[in-house]
């Protein structure tokens, strides 16, 4: 009994951390719905459908991340049918809402102009995207998120008009260590155009890699 006692306090000694880790995941998550922390900061790169963007976000108090990001897209704003070329410069905000053991909830907002190119002028147009993404941890290195986003915008002068998009989906990001996490999300759904009585099916599909420093 005594020989047997030291092995069972090991097991449990090991045993209860990875319970814990797989619980709460990472601590941090650039997709879902944990905050970076205060004072930390994450570089996120993504690849993909409609382009690539580059955004540095950080952790302005425990429940509330702020930070900017660029993209250069190929798609316009996702639509599948449209591959006119466009920048946008967009700020980063995510306030969570809602933090258990199990998941969390957060809401997030980046707006910003966008400029995209086709043939005969330029398109400007405001992003005024929101969003809600649930964050559930599946073990200490991998995060899942579901989410709604309704990235509304709106082009300027004569053409498009405003859009109302609303896209679901998921998406997951797999942390190989406590700073670097590898992330694909993906979100899809229609995009009503009401001043041409139109709807474009619109989707998102990225890859990325996500630096906490």
């Amino acid at each position: 009994m005594k020989r047997l006692l030291p092995g069972v306090l090991l097991a449990c000694f090991l045993a209860l951390p990875a319970t814990a880790l797989a619980q709460r995941g990472q601590g941090w998550s650039v997709l879902a719905a944990d905050t970076m922390g205060r004072g930390n900061t994450a570089f996120h790169g993504q690849i993909g459908w409609p382009g690539i963007s580059l955004g540095l976000l950080h952790g302005g108090s425990d429940r509330f991340d702020i930070g900017a990001k660029f993209s250069f897209n190929w798609g316009r704003e996702g639509w599948v049918r449209y591959t006119d070329p466009g920048v946008k410069f967009q700020a980063w905000m995510r306030l969570q809402l809602i933090k258990e053991r199990q998941f969390s909830l957060a809401l997030t907002f980046q707006p910003g102009p966008f400029f995209y190119f086709n043939r005969r002028d330029t398109d400007v147009g405001l992003a005024l995207p929101v969003g809600l993404v649930v964050g559930i941890p599946a073990g200490s290195a991998v995060m899942v998120n579901l989410g709604l986003d309704i990235p509304f915008h709106v082009y300027f002068g004569e053409g498009i008009g405003p859009v109302f998009p609303i896209l679901v989906g998921g998406g997951l990001e797999y942390f190989v260590n406590r700073q670097l996490g590898v992330t694909f999300n993906v979100r899809l759904g229609p995009a009503v155009i009401p001043d041409y009585d139109a709807t474009e099916f619109t989707l998102e599909a990225l890859f990325g890699v996500a630096y906490r420093f």
